[in-house]
């Protein structure tokens, strides 16, 4: 289903290079049928000796000739990468944007016309092919559009897809973010095996092999993590010792919160972005050209 369609990625940054090295990998696409877009053309060069796809640095001719456009840019530059390749865009075309923080409302407002398009949140772990992708989908794309978009982002991880496109704060203050919550836990933990003897390198190897193992076994058993948790607290025993402590120290209603403020304020950045958007696109997409 993918195999068979042209695929233009624009802006090839950590992202978009987890892409094509994600999509080559698992074989959902081959390089032929692969164009890359950036600024930079040492970056392009790279890219292309190292996976043999296509490259340009002219996003209007990549776009062209694509039936899926997969826009990885910085959120800062999306408003003018749309407005310089709006004229390529339109019904024919699955348009996916990783943009973080753009809001579908923004894109759609801006381009000003019917279009496939999907917005997708992955996060920093699609680095090793294990992102945590939400995708949700705008009202003319169908549901094989959807698959198309899921098929691509589990090639560097695992997918979901969110009907309701207002989660997507949601999204990114738990698993957009919460890569960067699970390393302060790591380095705390590391920390605390060094407060007790172990050294820095035995700490941290074994706080993050802790967490990689207990994610594992939530994912393969599908038990609860309150059972999980039940398995490894005996009583009287040391777990238990442990658990009271995070407990009485709030760790809980922290993480809660934290997921909260920064779903908060994603919504804030999305209205902000929003406004920028409008500020920053033509009414008519014809216009200024």
């Amino acid at each position: 289903m993918l195999r068979d369609k042209q695929i233009c990625i624009i802006g090839t940054g950590n992202m978009g290079e987890a892409l094509i090295s994600g999509l080559i990998s698992s074989a959902s696409s081959k390089p032929k049928n692969i164009i890359c877009t950036d600024i930079h053309e040492a970056k392009l060069k790279a890219i292309r000796e190292k996976y043999g796809v296509q490259t340009t640095p002219k996003n209007l001719d990549a776009v062209a000739d694509s039936d899926i456009a997969i826009y990885a840019v910085k959120p800062q530059i999306m408003a003018a990468v749309l407005n310089e390749t709006a004229e390529k865009l339109d019904m024919s075309k699955l348009i996916i944007s990783i943009a973080a923080g753009v809001p579908m409302e923004a894109i759609e407002s801006c381009l000003n016309k019917k279009l496939r398009l999907i917005r997708v949140m992955p996060n920093i772990a699609a680095a090793v092919k294990e992102a945590a992708t939400a995708v949700a989908a705008g009202k003319h794309a169908t549901d094989e559009d959807i698959k198309l978009a899921m098929t691509i982002f589990n090639s560097i991880g695992k997918t979901v897809f969110i009907p309701e496109n207002y989660l997507m704060d949601a999204i990114t203050g738990l698993s957009g973010s919460g890569p960067a919550y699970i390393f302060l836990i790591v380095e705390a933990m590391a920390d605390a095996g060094v407060k007790v003897g172990l050294s820095r390198q035995e700490a941290l190897f074994l706080s993050a092999q802790t967490v990689l193992g207990a994610a594992k076994m939530l994912m393969e058993t599908q038990e609860h993590p309150g059972q999980l948790r039940d398995r490894v607290t005996s009583p009287g025993g040391t777990a238990i010792a442990g658990l009271a402590t995070l407990e009485s120290g709030g760790l809980r209603t922290t993480l809660i919160n934290a997921v909260e403020v920064a779903t908060n304020r994603s919504r804030e950045l999305g209205q902000m972005m929003i406004k920028n958007f409008s500020n920053n696109c033509p009414a008519d997409p014809s216009a200024g050209r």
